[in-house]
């Protein structure tokens, strides 16, 4: 079993940052991918980030892009999402996940990750 928490949503402007971290137990952090995704309300969750065992690789939803970065720290069994230059269609319950199904790379289909966090809410006011 693996359990993950995340923490550091909030409320924030739009143009400005937060950092979400997600802190994993119950597994040797650095057999397994992770991901993070987000749900706004009224849809579906949708993809966000991903970082390989090690971090060597790393992809972004489209959106994202060039204002988000997802970073790990295998030594503190972590995950962080820096999230810059945020938008209102940013805000959304984001969640961390963990899959240890696959070896190499990322995935970013929500159904090949296995254990997943309670979610940590982000608003962006406008």
């Amino acid at each position: 079993q693996v359990q993950l928490v995340e923490s550091g949503g909030g409320l924030v402007q739009a143009g400005g940052s937060l950092r979400l971290s997600c802190v994993a137990s119950g597994r040797t952090f650095s057999s397994y991918a992770m991901g993070w995704f987000r749900q706004a309300p009224g849809k579906e969750r949708e993809f966000v980030a991903a970082i390989s065992r090690i971090g060597r690789a790393t992809y972004y939803t489209d959106s994202v892009k060039g204002r988000f970065t997802i970073s790990r720290d295998n030594a503190e069994n972590s995950v962080y999402l820096q999230m810059n230059s945020l938008k209102p269609e940013d805000t959304a319950v984001y969640y961390c996940a963990a899959g240890f199904r696959w070896s190499l790379g990322v995935r970013t289909s929500s159904r090949d990750y296995d254990y997943w966090g309670q979610g940590t809410q982000v608003t962006v006011s406008s």
